[in-house]
């Protein structure tokens, strides 16, 4: 499998992959071994947190590497009036009976807390090419199903403004 990401994606994670390898990776080994002097490894706590955090940053330095070599680079091409990549859009969710503004995103983008919502979860693929006025009918986890109706979209770009998550 592989993920569909942008151009900005892939920088994104070059510039983290480089971070981690040029600054982080060296500032890591040198705690390991300086808790390492302090003595028993059995009972050296310093020492196992610093071994934590290195491993830690080698394991996400390989998943970023991973998500590169594997990933399937899209273009967030323009839907017209419709529901596309990067978009905001306002919509009246019936379930809960209140208005959202979600911005459709990459999976590597996403945060539902901050309302930005993968364009593979259920409710991007329910909005994507879809227009304002339009209800859509969201299939969640567990046969759960609800209905959405598009307020409005405000078109997006891919900015450099999203971060990427973190794990």
């Amino acid at each position: 499998m592989y993920d569909e990401l942008t151009e900005v994606d892939l920088k994104k994670m070059r510039e983290e992959i480089d971070y981690r390898t040029r600054v982080l990776r060296p500032q890591l080994i040198e705690e390991v071994q300086t808790a390492r002097a302090f003595g028993d490894l059995s009972e050296n706590f310093e020492y196992k947190c610093a071994k934590q955090a290195k491993n830690r940053n080698d394991s996400r330095i390989r998943y970023l590497e991973r998500m590169i070599r594997t990933a399937k680079v899209i273009t967030a091409a323009d839907a017209g009036d419709a529901v596309g990549l990067f978009d905001k859009v306002t919509v009246f969710n019936e379930l809960l009976h209140r208005e959202m503004t979600l911005r459709i995103v990459t999976t590597l983008r996403q945060d539902a807390l901050k309302g930005l919502i993968s364009k593979e979860s259920p409710v991007g693929k329910a909005l994507l090419g879809r227009k304002a006025g339009d209800k859509v009918q969201v299939e969640a986890a567990q046969g759960t199903r609800y209905t959405m109706e598009i307020l409005s979209v405000e078109k997006g770009e891919d900015d450099e403004s999203l971060d990427i998550s973190a794990y």
